[in-house]
């Protein structure tokens, strides 16, 4: 378990510490000073950290002396200077004239590159090794082997690749051994037998393939044996039962076969088993759960187990989460006893094939889901959050058909209550398929008149349209809410990454202190926490009898079901507790866009510094595709309904993750509803459901996103925050600046701290065209927002003129080219805004008014006027509908 893991790596630390850090004096090397220097220069660290005129065994930030010499060097938290982070790179030559280094700690600080090979000839007193998260590429060098003194080598988190070095095996005083979420191939070396004192070894999430070396069953003091998310095939290795000492076992996300063996019953001591996600199958040994007695976390989900769950699993109170979900089990629940107590733990038995009635077993634990198996009867009162979809269940929404339940229990040579309406055992009775045959009649007549109905309705609404279809989202009133999850939804607890309790909380919070309180948002209290061994986390609080509905449940099925790097990475959760819950997230170092865009350079200098450019273009790039994401890769299309700067979190690459995802939900629209109530919709001409909040549109996520964009332009603070009446004002005095055609309009706006030249202006310009599209007032005509990243992935594009095509050309273009889609809501500009820029303005008020008033002024639309006038090159790639409406704003001006 991750607690226990960081447990250990503090106590290594810990003792390290104090055996190898004394009394710290002034340093005395010459030669170590001169390192330590030439390692200031390469790697770009700043006086504030490193000064130049202290001396660095007492001043210098992670720097460790003893009797005057460096020991220890800790950079992980430290930042480049400016010039230092254009070109980072793994520039630690200083380090070899450091003899004496003990540690050498750069977690978090970014080292492209390779690591030297010359690290494992060097260091002969080195004993920590932390690389985590550095950026590292190449392959690990077999000279590491050499480093006998190490007792602690972290790599993980890095893009490292190759095969692992079998030298690591010489590594005899090896206690962590951790080099997950790499690249690797091959094989898991055997030479990993000889190392004795391992207490953990972490190889997940890499592409390591073979089977696992039964060699790994001799290390008697290994604790974390993590090899999950690889290609492991072939048979769990019965060498395992030997590890006495084992407490975290993590197999999953592998091709392991085979059944499990029933000799791993020497895991005395085993805590948490996930075995998920592999190929295994077969019955559980008999014998296996009742030597297990350790065990509170169990995870067998998606594999191809069948037989009979042992009953000692439901009934053993220390078992806190069990998923044995996507397998092919079988039987009845047990009746537990009165003295068993298993409140707040999670049972995941979906997608199996259980049967019989209900018990007082949803009585005993907080999260239960038991859809997709074949219970039947009535649901007993529980106080549990549970799911019973498609089972064969009295006045239950969503149960499998008649038929279904009756074949599967006459499979059994039982009786089928027929959903409390008398038991059947085999084919529906005659009475029953005379009922069919009229019901058939009337809904048949019923709907050969709904079927008229909607022809004549086609044929109305075809009389009446101006030969513009109306379509997408947002045409039309869209129900507010959306489709979101409630609280007995199915959930995947195992991908939802610890479950952490509530006294770690309060410990990595200080007892949820106001001083680390970060925030009041509208779905929970944020604050900023430090879990055991230093990781920084960020804690939602959720008092669930002050919401209406159970956000927190919202966000856990998001994570469930998908997942992708633009998404703010959820490392846990903690639902013990009744009325409160809590999401434990990744921390953001750069907080988010809103505090972001003008921050202190440092703490001593009280001006603020405005973000540059390109960090915008970034920004919002990162933005896009993480929308892009949830709209169109995810089935149905999800929403965020919450897109604003304060949204926008930023990690120290300030790299986009989007938070605030408690109000996602499924799109709502033209999916959702059958065809005659799209026929009969009005067309909407606005971004609120019927209650008056955030329609669960696609088009609403463009228009808030929009308002971010000009916020990036603008510099503009709190825009995509405020409020309507705010935002239309400010939009009728901003929105005149931006102009296909008069590059210049839109210096008026730019943010004064932006220092741009001439190509980045030209970017700019094309952010705020961007903009202006995914404003339009009329939902049905924003941009998709996959076109919306194409046209900031390439902006320049979207301006310069040779990219514009003739009236001939644009006759023949694609309408579902990204370009074409985007500058499609030129046409419809807002009839609200009409204030001009300027009276020397080349576009004015024409060039804001709606296309029937820009078609009245001159021959421009369809009527053969030669547009190619004004453009004498030709475009590559064309952009059908600027061209057209702008051109016949200026043709009408002149």
């Amino acid at each position: 378990m991750a607690n226990l893991r960081t447990v250990i790596e503090l106590a290594i630390l810990f003792l390290l510490y104090q055996s190898t850090f004394g009394q710290q004096v002034p340093l005395s090397s010459s030669s170590e000073r001169a390192a330590l220097f030439d390692l200031r220069s390469s790697l770009g660290l700043r006086s504030k950290d490193w000064p130049k005129k202290a001396d660095p065994c007492s001043a210098w930030a992670g720097v460790q002396c003893q009797n005057g010499r460096v020991v220890g060097i800790n950079i992980s938290g430290l930042k480049r200077t400016r010039l230092g982070r254009q070109k980072p790179q793994f520039s630690v030559d200083g380090l070899a004239n450091l003899t004496l280094l003990a540690t050498f700690n750069s977690s978090g600080f970014s080292l492209p590159g390779s690591i030297p090979d010359w690290f494992g000839q060097r260091f002969r007193a080195l004993q920590v090794l932390d690389l985590r998260s550095c950026s590292i590429v190449g392959s690990i060098p077999v000279s590491l082997g050499n480093l006998t003194t190490l007792n602690s080598l972290y790599l993980s988190d890095n893009r490292i690749t190759g095969i692992i070095p079998t030298t690591l095996g010489q590594l005899s005083g090896l206690l962590v051994l951790d080099l997950s979420q790499n690249s690797f191939t091959g094989s898991v070396p055997s030479s990993f037998s000889a190392l004795g004192n391992l207490t953990l070894l972490d190889l997940s999430s890499n592409f390591l393939t073979g089977p696992i070396p039964p060699a790994l069953g001799t290390l008697p003091k290994l604790r974390i044996l993590n090899l999950s998310s690889n290609s492991l095939s072939s048979a769990i290795p019965v060498q395992l039962g030997d590890l006495s000492q084992l407490v975290d076992l993590d197999l999953s996300a592998n091709s392991l076969s085979g059944s499990l063996p029933s000799d791993l019953v020497g895991l005395r001591s085993l805590q948490r088993m996930v075995l998920g996600y592999n190929l295994l199958v077969g019955a559980l040994p008999d014998n296996l759960f009742s030597r297990l007695t350790a065990l509170q976390f169990l995870a067998l989900n998606n594999n191809n187990f069948s037989g009979f769950l042992p009953d000692l699993l439901w009934s053993r109170p220390e078992l806190r989460f069990l998923d044995v979900s996507n397998n092919n089990f079988t039987g009845i629940l047990p009746n537990l006893s009165s003295n068993v107590n298993a409140t707040n733990a999670v049972f995941n038995i979906s997608h199996n094939r259980f049967y019989g009635t209900l018990t007082s077993l949803l009585r005993k634990f907080s999260f239960v889901d038991l859809s997709y198996n074949y219970f039947q009867g009535q649901v007993p009162a529980s106080r549990a959050n549970v799911s019973l979809g498609d089972n064969c269940l009295q006045n239950v929404h969503n149960q499998r058909s008649s038929e279904d339940c009756v074949s599967f229990y006459t499979s059994k040579g039982l009786s089928f209550d027929n959903f409390g309406e008398g038991n059947v055992s085999g084919q529906p009775q005659k009475s029953d398929k005379r009922l069919k045959y009229i019901l058939a009649g009337v809904f048949g007549g019923f709907g050969f008149i709904v079927l008229l109905v909607f022809v004549i309705i086609m044929i109305l609404r075809a009389c009446g349209r101006d030969g513009v279809a109306q379509r997408g989202i947002g045409v039309g009133p869209i129900p507010a809410g959306g489709d979101t999850p409630t609280a007995g939804a199915s959930i995947n607890f195992s991908n939802l990454g610890e479950a952490f309790t509530y006294e770690q909380l309060l410990r990595a919070t200080g007892d949820f202190s106001d001083s680390n309180l970060i925030k009041h948002g509208h779905s929970g209290d944020l604050f900023q926490g430090m879990l055991e061994g230093g990781i920084l986390v960020v804690i939602k609080r959720v008092d669930v009898r002050s919401l209406k509905k159970d956000s927190y449940m919202v966000e856990l099925d998001l994570f469930a079901r998908t997942s992708h790097t633009r998404l703010i990475p959820l490392l846990g959760h903690c639902l013990e507790h009744e009325n409160e819950k809590f999401l434990v997230y990744k921390y953001m170092p750069n907080g988010d866009l809103s505090s972001s865009l003008f921050r202190k350079f440092n703490s001593e200098d009280d001006n603020l510094q405005s973000l540059d450019w390109i960090t915008r273009l970034k920004i919002a790039i990162g933005t896009a595709e993480g929308l892009s994401y949830l709209h169109h890769e995810c089935s149905p299309p999800l929403v965020h309904r919450d897109v604003q700067a304060s949204s926008i979190l930023l990690d120290d690459k300030f790299e986009v993750r989007l938070g605030s995802l408690s109000e996602v939900c499924n799109q709502e629209g033209d999916a959702h509803q059958n065809v005659v109530t799209r026929f009969l919709r009005l067309p909407q001409t606005s971004d609120q459901g019927l209650s008056g909040s955030p329609s669960a549109s696609c088009s609403y996520d463009v228009y808030c996103f929009g308002k971010v964009l000009l916020e990036l332009v603008t510099g503009k603070l709190g825009i995509s925050a405020s409020d309507e009446a705010t935002m239309k004002e400010w939009l009728e005095n901003t929105l005149p600046y931006i102009s296909i055609y008069e590059k210049e309009l839109v210096t008026k706006i730019v943010d004064p701290s932006l220092i741009v030249d001439e190509d980045l202006l030209e970017e700019v310009w094309a952010m705020a065209i961007v903009a202006r599209s995914c404003l339009n007032p009329k939902p049905s005509k924003r941009p998709l927002m996959r076109y919306i990243l194409k046209a900031l992935e390439n902006p320049l594009k979207v301006v310069r003129e040779e990219n514009y095509g003739s009236a001939r050309l644009r006759t023949t273009s694609s309408r579902g080219s990204w370009n074409a889609a985007l500058f499609g809501s030129w046409r419809h500009s807002s009839s609200d805004i009409v204030a001009a820029p300027s009276s020397n303005s080349r576009e004015g008020i024409s060039g804001l008014k709606q296309s029937g008033t820009a078609g009245s002024q001159g021959s421009g639309q369809g009527n053969g006027f030669d547009h190619s006038s004004f453009h004498k090159r030709q475009s590559k790639e064309i952009f059908p509908e600027p061209v057209d409406v702008q051109d016949t704003e200026r043709h009408g001006q002149d």
